[in-house]
Protein backbone atom coordinates (compact mmCIF):
# COMPACT_ATOMS: atom_id res chain seq x y z
CA UNK A 1 0.00 0.00 0.00
CA UNK A 2 1.10 3.65 -0.63
CA UNK A 3 2.43 6.08 2.15
CA UNK A 4 0.82 8.97 2.78
CA UNK A 5 2.26 12.26 1.44
CA UNK A 6 1.15 14.23 4.12
CA UNK A 7 2.12 15.69 7.56
CA UNK A 8 0.09 17.07 10.31
CA UNK A 9 -3.09 16.21 12.09
CA UNK A 10 -5.14 19.18 11.64
CA UNK A 11 -7.09 20.72 8.95
CA UNK A 12 -8.42 24.27 10.55
CA UNK A 13 -5.64 25.38 12.71
CA UNK A 14 -6.55 24.18 15.64
CA UNK A 15 -3.18 22.61 16.86
CA UNK A 16 -2.19 26.03 16.71
CA UNK A 17 -5.37 26.95 18.53
CA UNK A 18 -3.99 24.81 21.24
CA UNK A 19 -0.81 25.60 21.04
CA UNK A 20 -0.99 29.19 21.60
CA UNK A 21 -3.87 29.88 23.57
CA UNK A 22 -6.06 31.30 20.69
CA UNK A 23 -4.19 32.60 17.92
CA UNK A 24 -3.50 31.76 14.14
CA UNK A 25 -0.86 33.48 13.16
CA UNK A 26 2.87 33.53 13.89
CA UNK A 27 3.68 37.16 13.54
CA UNK A 28 6.69 37.45 11.65
CA UNK A 29 6.89 34.22 9.91
CA UNK A 30 5.05 31.54 8.05
CA UNK A 31 2.31 29.17 8.91
CA UNK A 32 4.02 25.40 10.02
CA UNK A 33 1.32 22.74 10.28
CA UNK A 34 1.73 20.86 13.02
CA UNK A 35 3.14 17.23 11.42
CA UNK A 36 2.38 14.99 14.61
CA UNK A 37 -0.10 12.05 14.91
CA UNK A 38 -1.76 9.43 16.39
CA UNK A 39 -0.31 7.08 13.64
CA UNK A 40 -2.20 4.19 14.93
CA UNK A 41 -3.85 2.10 12.00
CA UNK A 42 -7.49 -0.03 12.40
CA UNK A 43 -6.69 -2.78 9.68
CA UNK A 44 -8.08 -6.17 8.46
CA UNK A 45 -5.39 -8.11 10.33
CA UNK A 46 -5.12 -5.86 13.80
CA UNK A 47 -1.33 -5.70 13.71
CA UNK A 48 -1.91 -2.21 15.77
CA UNK A 49 -4.04 -3.95 18.04
CA UNK A 50 -7.19 -2.55 16.55
CA UNK A 51 -8.65 -4.69 13.66
CA UNK A 52 -11.68 -3.93 11.40
CA UNK A 53 -14.99 -4.81 13.51
CA UNK A 54 -18.37 -3.45 12.32
CA UNK A 55 -19.69 -1.59 14.98
CA UNK A 56 -16.83 -1.32 17.09
CA UNK A 57 -15.28 2.42 16.15
CA UNK A 58 -16.87 5.87 15.51
CA UNK A 59 -15.62 8.36 13.36
CA UNK A 60 -15.48 11.86 14.35
CA UNK A 61 -16.07 14.47 11.81
CA UNK A 62 -17.22 18.49 11.62
CA UNK A 63 -18.48 19.31 8.29
CA UNK A 64 -16.42 22.29 8.88
CA UNK A 65 -13.65 20.75 8.63
CA UNK A 66 -11.94 19.87 4.84
CA UNK A 67 -9.81 17.29 5.85
CA UNK A 68 -12.82 15.38 8.47
CA UNK A 69 -14.98 16.10 5.22
CA UNK A 70 -12.60 13.77 3.13
CA UNK A 71 -13.92 10.75 5.67
CA UNK A 72 -17.17 11.60 5.21
CA UNK A 73 -16.73 11.26 1.66
CA UNK A 74 -15.01 8.07 1.19
CA UNK A 75 -17.09 6.53 4.03
CA UNK A 76 -20.10 7.83 1.69
CA UNK A 77 -19.14 6.01 -1.32
CA UNK A 78 -17.89 2.63 0.13
CA UNK A 79 -21.08 2.54 1.89
CA UNK A 80 -20.01 2.36 5.52
CA UNK A 81 -22.40 3.94 7.11
CA UNK A 82 -23.75 0.65 9.22
CA UNK A 83 -20.22 0.16 10.01
CA UNK A 84 -18.40 3.16 11.15
CA UNK A 85 -21.18 5.02 13.02
CA UNK A 86 -20.16 8.84 12.83
CA UNK A 87 -20.70 11.72 15.45
CA UNK A 88 -20.64 15.03 14.40
CA UNK A 89 -19.24 18.04 16.14
CA UNK A 90 -20.60 21.68 16.13
CA UNK A 91 -18.42 23.88 13.59
CA UNK A 92 -17.45 25.69 16.37
CA UNK A 93 -14.60 24.98 18.51
CA UNK A 94 -12.73 26.66 21.39
CA UNK A 95 -9.26 25.72 22.92
CA UNK A 96 -10.47 23.06 25.22
CA UNK A 97 -11.08 21.15 21.38
CA UNK A 98 -14.36 20.25 19.32
CA UNK A 99 -17.38 19.64 21.39
CA UNK A 100 -20.67 17.89 20.23
CA UNK A 101 -23.29 20.44 20.73
CA UNK A 102 -25.40 19.27 17.83
CA UNK A 103 -26.59 16.74 19.73
CA UNK A 104 -29.08 16.51 22.69
CA UNK A 105 -27.42 17.63 26.01
CA UNK A 106 -24.62 18.37 24.39
CA UNK A 107 -23.37 15.13 24.34
CA UNK A 108 -22.42 12.54 21.86
CA UNK A 109 -25.03 9.73 22.01
CA UNK A 110 -22.77 6.73 21.53
CA UNK A 111 -19.87 8.16 22.88
CA UNK A 112 -21.81 9.92 26.17
CA UNK A 113 -18.99 12.68 26.04
CA UNK A 114 -19.53 16.36 25.50
CA UNK A 115 -15.66 17.10 24.25
CA UNK A 116 -13.87 14.77 21.85
CA UNK A 117 -10.27 15.72 23.99
CA UNK A 118 -12.05 13.22 26.57
CA UNK A 119 -11.54 10.19 24.15
CA UNK A 120 -7.98 11.51 23.51
CA UNK A 121 -7.39 11.83 27.36
CA UNK A 122 -8.46 8.15 27.80
CA UNK A 123 -5.56 7.26 25.96
CA UNK A 124 -3.30 9.26 26.20
CA UNK A 125 -3.59 11.18 29.94
CA UNK A 126 -2.23 14.21 29.48
CA UNK A 127 -2.29 14.71 25.72
CA UNK A 128 -0.62 17.78 24.73
CA UNK A 129 -0.84 17.64 20.80
CA UNK A 130 -4.17 18.97 18.98
CA UNK A 131 -7.39 17.20 19.51
CA UNK A 132 -8.67 17.69 16.11
CA UNK A 133 -10.74 15.82 13.62
CA UNK A 134 -10.80 13.71 11.70
CA UNK A 135 -10.50 10.58 14.74
CA UNK A 136 -11.85 7.55 15.20
CA UNK A 137 -12.76 6.64 18.44
CA UNK A 138 -13.01 2.85 20.23
CA UNK A 139 -16.61 2.92 21.75
CA UNK A 140 -16.08 -0.28 24.05
CA UNK A 141 -13.05 1.58 25.22
CA UNK A 142 -14.14 5.55 24.48
CA UNK A 143 -10.21 6.21 23.43
CA UNK A 144 -9.45 7.14 20.06
CA UNK A 145 -7.90 5.31 18.07
CA UNK A 146 -6.19 7.49 15.61
CA UNK A 147 -6.84 11.12 14.23
CA UNK A 148 -3.80 10.46 10.91
CA UNK A 149 -6.52 11.58 8.98
CA UNK A 150 -4.33 10.72 5.36
CA UNK A 151 -4.02 7.41 6.70
CA UNK A 152 -7.59 6.98 7.88
CA UNK A 153 -9.27 7.77 4.54
CA UNK A 154 -7.01 5.02 2.50
CA UNK A 155 -7.74 2.44 5.35
CA UNK A 156 -11.67 2.64 4.62
CA UNK A 157 -10.91 1.62 0.68
CA UNK A 158 -8.35 -0.79 1.46
CA UNK A 159 -8.79 -2.16 5.00
CA UNK A 160 -12.44 -2.10 5.02
CA UNK A 161 -12.99 -4.19 2.15
CA UNK A 162 -15.06 -6.88 3.76
CA UNK A 163 -17.98 -4.28 4.68
CA UNK A 164 -17.46 -2.30 1.79
CA UNK A 165 -21.47 -1.94 -0.32
CA UNK A 166 -21.99 -3.61 -3.64
CA UNK A 167 -21.09 -1.69 -6.29
CA UNK A 168 -18.81 0.99 -4.09
CA UNK A 169 -16.18 2.52 -6.32
CA UNK A 170 -12.67 1.83 -5.73
CA UNK A 171 -10.74 5.10 -4.80
CA UNK A 172 -7.01 3.69 -4.65
CA UNK A 173 -6.86 1.29 -7.03
CA UNK A 174 -3.27 -0.44 -6.73
CA UNK A 175 -1.95 0.35 -10.42
CA UNK A 176 -2.87 3.75 -10.04
CA UNK A 177 -1.25 4.42 -6.26
CA UNK A 178 2.13 5.77 -7.49
CA UNK A 179 0.12 8.65 -9.08
CA UNK A 180 -2.13 9.38 -6.95
CA UNK A 181 0.27 9.48 -3.93
CA UNK A 182 2.64 11.76 -6.53
CA UNK A 183 -0.59 14.20 -6.95
CA UNK A 184 -1.43 13.89 -4.11
CA UNK A 185 1.86 15.43 -2.62
CA UNK A 186 1.54 18.06 -4.72
CA UNK A 187 -2.22 19.30 -4.00
CA UNK A 188 -1.49 18.71 -0.31
CA UNK A 189 1.47 21.47 -0.38
CA UNK A 190 0.48 23.98 -2.44
CA UNK A 191 -3.70 23.67 -2.15
CA UNK A 192 -4.76 22.14 0.55
CA UNK A 193 -2.55 23.57 2.93
CA UNK A 194 -1.73 26.50 0.86
CA UNK A 195 -5.00 27.98 1.36
CA UNK A 196 -3.57 27.74 5.13
CA UNK A 197 -0.20 28.82 4.82
CA UNK A 198 -2.13 32.24 3.26
CA UNK A 199 -4.23 32.49 5.62
CA UNK A 200 -2.23 32.04 8.57
CA UNK A 201 0.78 33.68 7.10
CA UNK A 202 2.42 36.23 9.16
CA UNK A 203 4.47 38.05 7.41
CA UNK A 204 3.95 39.78 3.69
CA UNK A 205 6.95 37.39 2.42
CA UNK A 206 5.40 34.34 3.84
CA UNK A 207 1.73 35.29 2.45
CA UNK A 208 3.16 36.16 -1.24
CA UNK A 209 5.21 33.33 -1.24
CA UNK A 210 2.47 31.03 -0.24
CA UNK A 211 -0.20 32.93 -2.59
CA UNK A 212 2.21 32.28 -5.73
CA UNK A 213 2.55 28.25 -4.72
CA UNK A 214 -1.67 28.10 -4.43
CA UNK A 215 -2.38 29.97 -7.82
CA UNK A 216 0.49 28.54 -9.92
CA UNK A 217 -0.92 24.86 -8.91
CA UNK A 218 -4.50 25.97 -9.55
CA UNK A 219 -3.44 26.81 -12.63
CA UNK A 220 -1.53 23.44 -13.29
CA UNK A 221 -4.52 21.74 -12.63
CA UNK A 222 -6.39 23.85 -14.52
CA UNK A 223 -4.39 22.09 -17.34
CA UNK A 224 -4.46 18.92 -16.27
CA UNK A 225 -8.26 18.99 -15.69
CA UNK A 226 -8.74 20.79 -19.31
CA UNK A 227 -8.91 17.62 -21.05
CA UNK A 228 -9.29 14.76 -18.58
CA UNK A 229 -12.60 14.49 -16.49
CA UNK A 230 -11.04 13.02 -13.49
CA UNK A 231 -7.58 13.70 -11.94
CA UNK A 232 -5.80 10.49 -12.29
CA UNK A 233 -7.68 7.45 -14.37
CA UNK A 234 -11.28 8.18 -15.51
CA UNK A 235 -12.96 7.24 -12.28
CA UNK A 236 -13.22 9.39 -9.51
CA UNK A 237 -10.04 8.54 -6.95
CA UNK A 238 -9.12 9.55 -3.38
CA UNK A 239 -7.51 12.65 -5.46
CA UNK A 240 -10.38 13.69 -6.53
CA UNK A 241 -11.76 13.72 -2.74
CA UNK A 242 -8.63 15.59 -1.19
CA UNK A 243 -8.70 18.43 -3.72
CA UNK A 244 -12.72 18.82 -3.98
CA UNK A 245 -12.74 19.81 -0.19
CA UNK A 246 -10.87 22.40 -0.76
CA UNK A 247 -12.28 23.28 -3.76
CA UNK A 248 -15.81 24.07 -2.30
CA UNK A 249 -14.47 26.22 0.65
CA UNK A 250 -12.53 28.37 -1.93
CA UNK A 251 -15.01 30.84 -2.30
CA UNK A 252 -17.22 30.85 0.59
CA UNK A 253 -14.13 31.45 2.94
CA UNK A 254 -10.77 31.17 1.53
CA UNK A 255 -10.78 33.71 -1.44
CA UNK A 256 -11.84 36.45 1.22
CA UNK A 257 -10.74 35.13 4.62
CA UNK A 258 -7.75 34.04 3.82
CA UNK A 259 -7.03 36.61 1.21
CA UNK A 260 -6.91 33.80 -1.44
CA UNK A 261 -8.32 36.56 -4.35
CA UNK A 262 -6.65 36.40 -7.58
CA UNK A 263 -9.52 34.77 -8.71
CA UNK A 264 -12.75 33.32 -7.99
CA UNK A 265 -13.05 29.14 -8.33
CA UNK A 266 -16.18 30.71 -10.28
CA UNK A 267 -13.80 32.50 -12.44
CA UNK A 268 -11.44 29.26 -13.57
CA UNK A 269 -13.64 27.51 -15.80
CA UNK A 270 -11.88 24.50 -15.71
CA UNK A 271 -11.86 23.71 -11.76
CA UNK A 272 -15.22 25.46 -10.99
CA UNK A 273 -17.03 23.38 -13.82
CA UNK A 274 -14.74 20.03 -12.34
CA UNK A 275 -15.80 20.83 -8.84
CA UNK A 276 -19.36 21.49 -9.43
CA UNK A 277 -19.65 17.91 -11.62
CA UNK A 278 -18.38 16.33 -8.32
CA UNK A 279 -20.59 18.53 -6.24
CA UNK A 280 -23.28 16.77 -7.98
CA UNK A 281 -22.60 13.32 -7.67
CA UNK A 282 -23.93 11.35 -5.01
CA UNK A 283 -21.71 11.20 -1.95
CA UNK A 284 -19.97 14.60 -2.52
CA UNK A 285 -22.42 18.00 -2.22
CA UNK A 286 -25.15 15.46 0.04
CA UNK A 287 -22.32 16.01 2.69
CA UNK A 288 -21.28 19.78 2.17
CA UNK A 289 -22.70 22.23 4.65
CA UNK A 290 -21.99 25.79 3.84
CA UNK A 291 -23.30 27.14 7.24
CA UNK A 292 -21.00 24.78 9.10
CA UNK A 293 -17.69 25.85 7.14
CA UNK A 294 -18.59 29.37 7.25
CA UNK A 295 -19.25 29.39 10.80
CA UNK A 296 -16.25 27.61 11.73
CA UNK A 297 -13.71 30.43 9.79
CA UNK A 298 -14.84 33.41 10.45
CA UNK A 299 -16.11 32.23 14.04
CA UNK A 300 -13.24 30.60 15.19
CA UNK A 301 -10.17 32.50 13.37
CA UNK A 302 -10.75 35.71 15.51
CA UNK A 303 -7.15 36.88 15.00
CA UNK A 304 -7.59 36.94 11.09
CA UNK A 305 -11.56 38.00 11.91
CA UNK A 306 -12.33 39.65 15.16
CA UNK A 307 -16.21 40.61 15.03
CA UNK A 308 -16.40 36.64 14.59
CA UNK A 309 -19.10 38.26 11.47
CA UNK A 310 -19.80 35.72 9.26
CA UNK A 311 -20.82 36.58 5.52
CA UNK A 312 -24.12 36.12 3.87
CA UNK A 313 -22.80 34.40 1.19
CA UNK A 314 -22.08 34.05 -1.80
CA UNK A 315 -25.08 32.58 -3.49
CA UNK A 316 -24.96 28.94 -4.07
CA UNK A 317 -27.29 28.40 -6.63
CA UNK A 318 -24.61 28.41 -9.70
CA UNK A 319 -23.59 24.97 -7.86
CA UNK A 320 -26.28 23.33 -9.59
CA UNK A 321 -25.99 24.56 -12.99
CA UNK A 322 -24.55 22.44 -16.13
CA UNK A 323 -20.74 21.62 -16.11
CA UNK A 324 -20.62 19.98 -19.36
CA UNK A 325 -17.82 17.69 -17.88
CA UNK A 326 -19.64 14.67 -19.19
CA UNK A 327 -18.31 15.51 -22.62
CA UNK A 328 -14.61 14.19 -21.57
CA UNK A 329 -16.00 10.81 -21.05
CA UNK A 330 -14.94 9.05 -17.58
CA UNK A 331 -17.28 6.93 -15.12
CA UNK A 332 -17.42 8.22 -12.01
CA UNK A 333 -17.68 5.00 -10.32
CA UNK A 334 -16.16 3.14 -12.80
CA UNK A 335 -17.57 -0.75 -12.78
CA UNK A 336 -19.31 0.69 -9.76
CA UNK A 337 -22.38 2.08 -8.39
CA UNK A 338 -23.66 5.67 -6.97
CA UNK A 339 -24.08 5.31 -3.18
CA UNK A 340 -27.77 6.01 -1.84
CA UNK A 341 -28.90 8.77 -0.48
CA UNK A 342 -27.52 9.63 2.99
CA UNK A 343 -29.46 7.91 6.34
CA UNK A 344 -31.59 10.56 7.03
CA UNK A 345 -30.11 11.46 10.40
CA UNK A 346 -26.91 12.42 8.50
CA UNK A 347 -28.91 14.15 5.77
CA UNK A 348 -27.38 18.11 5.45
CA UNK A 349 -29.52 20.94 6.90
CA UNK A 350 -31.67 21.82 3.37
CA UNK A 351 -31.13 25.38 4.54
CA UNK A 352 -27.22 25.13 4.36
CA UNK A 353 -27.07 23.56 0.65
CA UNK A 354 -28.43 24.29 -2.70
CA UNK A 355 -29.42 20.56 -2.97
CA UNK A 356 -33.09 19.51 -2.22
Amino acid sequence: MGTTSEGGSTGTGEEALLRTGGKYVEPGGEFTRDQRYIATRITADGRDGWPVERGRYRLAVSRACPWANRLIIVRRLLGLEDDLSMAVAGPTHDKRSWTFDLDPDGRDPVLGIERLAEAYFKRFPGYDRGITVPAIVDVPTGQVVTNDYAQMSLDLSTEWTAYHRDGAPELYPERLRAEIDEVNAVVFRDVNNGVYRCGFAGSQEAYEKAYHQLFNRLDWLSDRLRDQRYLVGDTITEADVRLFTTLVRFDPVYHGHFKCNRQKLTEMPVLWAYARDLFQTPGFGDTIDFDHIKRHYYEVHRDINPTGVVPLGPDLANWLTPHGREALGGRPFGDGTPPPPPPPAERVDPAHTPLR
